[in-house]
């Protein structure tokens, strides 16, 4: 797995290209955090989604990237991002 990196609400970091990124959308309840998928980013036909997740998944796969979160509050969330071999 790679290095932690801590995301804060809005903020975003790019997954295996740099078209494809994902951003901490918070904790819609006091159980559930989300995360924005965004695809194409900058280019005209840019897509992007929410995924919402239970606070106690703590492994996650996100565009064939496997996610561990290590520690996720309404404010930020503490990700490590490894690709599946």
């Amino acid at each position: 797995m790679g290095n932690s990196i801590t995301l804060t609400v809005g903020e975003t970091t790019a997954l295996k290209s740099f078209k494809d990124h994902i951003a901490y959308a918070g904790m819609p309840s006091e159980n559930v955090y989300s995360i924005v998928q965004m695809k194409n980013v900058g280019a005209k036909d840019a897509l992007a989604w929410n995924l919402f997740f239970p606070k106690s998944r703590t492994e996650i796969v996100i565009d064939k990237v496997n996610i561990l979160v290590e520690n996720v509050t309404a404010d930020a969330i503490q990700l490590r991002m490894g690709m599946w071999q």
